[in-house]
C-alpha cells in the first residue's frame, strides 16, 4: 500500500491578504526579494514564517545550493 503525504502551503490569495496588511515596506521587500529569487511572494513569505518559528527550517539558499543570499 503506498501511503501518500499531503503538503499544505499558504495559498497565493491568503499572503496577498497578509502582505496588504504589512507596512509599506516590508511588503516591498517581500516582493523584491521574491523577485530576487524567482519564486512566488507567498513562497517567500511562507519561508519567512518558518525561519522565525524554527531557526533550522530550510530556506531559499538549502534549495538552490549554488546562489548565495
Amino acid at each position: 500500500m503506498e501511503v501518500t503525504t499531503q503538503v499544505r502551503h499558504l495559498d497565493p490569495d491568503t499572503a496577498r491578504a497578509f502582505l496588504e496588511k504589512l507596512p509599506a515596506h516590508i511588503k516591498e521587500a517581500f516582493y523584491a526579494r521574491a523577485a530576487e529569487i524567482n519564486y512566488p511572494v507567498e513562497a517567500v513569505l511562507e519561508s519567512a514564517i518558518a525561519a522565525s518559528l524554527d531557526p533550522d527550517a530550510l530556506s531559499f539558499a538549502d534549495c538552490q545550493p549554488g546562489r548565495l543570499s
